[in-house]
């Protein structure tokens, strides 16, 4: 049996880790925090949206950037403290605005083929995230908004996926408790929302029941490739411990760029810093004036979405500031005040603030194959759509390691969608 050390015990690293130990590989999980999902994989917006799947790779979005440069509570952030990694990052960025409608199908059509996985893991081991199938519905202020809206609609009919425009009193009907003026929505019934940070603790559980062997609390100092395999290094000094492996998938969020530059792979994410809150809704009156249906507002970058009958997480912004991980309270105080203009009868006493660096690669699409080593894989660099895609990536990977060393269990297993 061919054994293979998954990096990362996020959403992408635990799908990975399932994916591997189906297909019949022995598996062990590396992950520095003591428990799976704890860093960009605990709070995030909640949705599982093929209808966000739009590449930002446009000049519209680098033009917001530097207007909104100065302004600490913008939704786009850049901070203008120049590094070297923030300046070939954003080089690489424009070089793929050319390819903005390509990959903005290719994207959507893997966030419809990831639903699949993603249900049928969840069914299959019983795992209760709070899942909501009721669409995602865009709202839109202005005319050139929705008329951008209209456009990318049909990028996403040409990956598969049907996304309708709606009437202001549409939009009331689909969801009674927003409050406010706008231009008109574009609602994708076929989309939906659930806790991240659930899914992959539950999925976690369900790794151990297959014989994957998570090392949590574990760092990793090194990766070493010698003779065809790789040997993994945790700890330093004399609490420094070194395992062999057939294979390795980095799956290690924003330190994936540094682990991929020891191996000889250019993997640029840059890490890219988006803020939530959790809005505990502890009395009938919230829980009634909060929203059932998860929105994304295109004016404020902000999605929201309900967890069960007492939670409602909001979230969003883009902060390009480095590793910083900082909750700032000029950059939380946005989104509470949306939630009070918005959803004005739900209480905002009781509101849990986070941040979380997404792995953004310039083009926006995943690092998902092999690295410049045979053993060497990576599943990464999802961005903000790490929730959505993370199920299909994990097949694709897994795929093509099985494909690489060969470790088909012999039940079977489902085979990778194809990128």
């Amino acid at each position: 049996m061919k054994t293979i050390a998954v990096i990362g015990g996020g959403i992408t690293g635990v799908t990975t880790a399932y994916a591997l130990a189906k297909r019949g590989f022995a598996v062990t999980l590396i992950e520095k925090h003591r428990y799976a999902a704890m860093d960009t994989s605990y709070a995030n917006g909640g949705q599982l949206s093929a209808s966000n799947a739009e590449v930002w790779n446009h000049w519209s979005t680098m033009f917001k950037g530097i207007k909104w440069m100065l302004k600490s509570d913008a939704p786009l952030l850049v901070s203008p403290k120049p590094s070297w990694h923030k300046l070939s990052w954003f080089a690489e960025f424009i070089a793929a605005i050319p390819h903005y409608q390509r990959n903005t199908v290719e994207t959507v059509r893997l966030a419809i083929a990831a639903r699949q996985h993603l249900y049928a893991w969840a069914e299959t081991e019983g795992i209760d995230f709070d899942l909501k199938r009721k669409g995602i519905l865009h709202i839109y202020r202005d005319k050139a908004g929705f008329e951008h809206a209209a456009q990318v609609s049909k990028l996403l009919a040409q990956g598969g996926l049907e996304r309708r425009a709606v009437t202001p009193a549409e939009m009331r009907a689909l969801e009674p408790t927003l409050a406010g003026d706008y231009y008109g929505g574009h609602y994708t019934e076929s989309d939906a929302t659930g806790d991240i940070h659930k899914f992959t603790s539950g999925l976690a559980a369900a790794i151990v029941r297959l014989g994957v062997d998570c090392r949590y609390g574990e760092d990793v100092a090194e990766i070493r490739v010698e003779g065809g395999r790789a040997s993994v290094t945790v700890g330093s000094g004399a609490d420094a411990s070194t395992t062999d492996f057939d294979g390795v998938v980095i799956c290690a969020g924003t330190a994936s760029r540094a682990l991929g530059a020891a191996l000889g792979d250019r993997v640029n994410i840059y890490p890219v810093k988006g803020y939530s809150i959790t809005v505990n809704l502890p009395d009938a009156a919230s829980q009634a004036a909060a929203p059932q249906v998860s929105l994304l507002d295109d004016a404020t970058k902000l999605v929201c979405s309900r967890f069960g009958a007492d939670r409602f997480r909001v979230a969003g912004t883009a902060e390009f500031n480095g590793f910083n991980r900082d909750i700032r309270a000029d950059r939380i105080r946005p989104l509470v005040e949306w939630v009070e203009q918005c959803f004005p009868g739900v209480s905002t006493r009781s509101v849990v603030p986070w941040a979380g660096l997404r792995p953004m690669m310039p083009d926006m699409l995943p690092r998902v194959g092999r690295g410049r080593a045979a053993c060497v894989f990576y599943n990464t660099g999802h961005g903000h759509l790490g929730w959505t895609l993370s199920a299909v990536t994990a097949d694709m990977v897994a795929g093509v390691v099985e494909q690489t060393l060969g470790a088909r269990a012999p039940h079977g297993a489902p085979q990778a969608v194809p990128a």
